[in-house]
């Protein structure tokens, strides 16, 4: 089991990334957005050539593994309206960029329904197969993530995608729930529950995303919390993770400062402010998980 992070949560240049990591003393990065001098700011397959030499250049200098590429494949803020042209030009773009590091993991999603939408329509079952094997014929495993997609409206719905697409496994975020409704059975939906969904999906993760959140009905959105702190059940599933023998990635996604997603205006972070609370979160998350090998290890 390693350590990891979502760079851009801890600040949008990679010199500030890879600080950051040292700062924790990790080794591993999850690289989603980057900002390179003299480039402007974007997703690691989508920046000019010369832009992800330079990043890739200095990760390497680092003694940094970019261990997983979080990409924008089929991501919230696209539909199945998107032409599917769009999706086959990003994995073009990522799989040499993924070769070139090493980089065994990509972050894919399954596109953003329609806010009644409550069924997969079958384009997202042959999208999705068709790049799972364009990964997995490059030798890269593709993880759906369970966000605001197809394939995260709920367990049933996750584990009918993976049935519709052979060697697609997930990366299990355990807040994202917290802020997704459930979409099985008659509305008004409920809110998700991680821990319900984590059980019945965890044979088939191979990468963790932490973060925690609380559900607030009032502004009908959700608090970003420190991890074990909210309603994502990060410590039982985390517990749960390493005494069944998970020895994947944990890689740590705040959201305290600024939310990657967000749809509302929000106040400019500095990068020194992200930072800072992207190393403390990667703190609590160490002591949290010593905490748990403790408990697990001491005799009953």
């Amino acid at each position: 089991m390693y350590l990891t992070g979502i760079g851009d949560e801890a600040g949008a240049s990679v010199a500030t990334q890879i600080s950051a990591l040292r700062e924790l003393g990790w080794r591993h990065l999850e690289a989603r957005f980057a900002l390179v001098d003299g480039f402007p700011k974007g997703n690691v397959h989508e920046i000019p050539e010369a832009a992800f030499d330079r990043f890739a250049e200095q990760v390497t200098a680092a003694g940094i593994e970019v261990s997983c590429f979080g990409s924008g494949v089929m991501n919230w803020a696209k539909t199945v309206a998107t032409p599917f042209e769009v999706t086959l030009g990003e994995v073009g773009r990522a799989i040499p960029r993924m070769q070139r590091l090493g980089t065994k993991f990509v972050r894919i999603m399954s596109f953003k329904p329609g806010e009644d939408e409550d069924r997969t329509p079958a384009v997202v079952f042959e999208r999705v197969r068709e790049v799972t094997q364009r990964f997995l014929a490059a030798g890269i495993q593709p993880v759906h993530e369970n966000c605001m997609n197809y394939g995260g409206m709920s367990w049933a719905h996750t584990l009918e995608l993976l049935e519709q697409c052979p060697g697609l496994k997930l990366v299990f975020d355990t807040a994202n729930p917290v802020f997704n409704p459930d979409r099985r059975g008659a509305r008004p939906w409920p809110r998700q529950d991680a821990w319900e969904f984590w059980t019945h999906v965890r044979d088939h993760v191979a990468h963790i995303h932490v973060k925690d959140a609380t559900w607030v009905p009032a502004k009908n959105d959700a608090d970003y919390n420190w991890p074990g702190e909210g309603s994502g059940h990060v410590r039982a599933i985390l517990r749960d993770a390493l005494a069944r023998g998970y020895d994947g990635g944990i890689s740590i996604e705040p959201h305290m400062v600024v939310v990657f997603h967000a749809t509302t205006a929000a106040p400019a972070a500095s990068e020194e402010s992200t930072r800072v609370n992207f190393v403390e979160y990667g703190r609590r998350l160490e002591a949290l998980i010593g905490d748990i090998r403790a408990e697990i290890a001491a005799p009953r």
